[in-house]
């Protein structure tokens, strides 16, 4: 069954989520919960998110949040993902990667000798800026996002409104799973 599809075959319902910076990300409209008369949205990105780590044999690897990007890092990984296809998309919330990702095999996750820091990671690709190692990890856990639903699309919710809305949406989901 292809990400697209659901259980029964029908395709899935994709959105434009946009940022409050303007930018955007192609997302799958998983589960619209409604609260207090607003409509929001748990969506998933239709391309793979990704996140870039500094690696070091000296120390563990350091999750790198925020990235500008004209980043000579960005840069480069963009010439990286290229050899194999692939190209590294910079959208609202996270940075994705769209093309045909080969999927892990289960025993491969298992036998790999993992990091901590690194064990909910799977490596896509490591390369080099300015003598410094980088790697673009994909999440091995599901990747949501909450936006607000509005026409043609979702606003995503973030910062206080984020902290504020999300123990109400966990509430909601729980009743409705129970």
């Amino acid at each position: 069954m292809s990400p697209t599809e659901s259980a029964d075959n029908q395709q899935v319902p994709t959105l434009l989520l946009k940022d409050s910076k303007g930018s955007d990300l192609l997302c799958y409209l998983e589960q619209v919960v409604p609260i207090e008369g607003i409509d929001y949205a748990l969506l998933t990105p239709v391309d793979t998110p990704v996140s870039i780590f500094q690696l070091s044999d000296e120390q563990d690897p350091i999750l790198i949040e925020t990235i500008e990007n004209n980043e000579p890092i960005l840069e480069v990984a963009d010439v990286v993902l290229q050899e194999y296809d692939l190209r590294l998309i910079r959208s609202a919330l996270t940075l994705t990667v769209s093309g045909e990702l080969d999927e892990p095999e289960p025993e491969d996750l298992e036998d790999e000798e993992v990091d901590d820091d690194l064990e909910s990671y799977e490596l896509l690709v490591s390369f080099k800026v300015e003598e410094r190692e980088y790697g673009l990890y994909i999440p091995l856990d599901p990747f949501f996002i909450v936006g607000k639903l509005k026409e043609k699309g979702a606003l995503l919710i973030e910062d206080d409104e984020f902290d504020k809305i999300q123990p109400l949406i966990e509430s909601e989901l729980e009743k409705s799973n129970s």
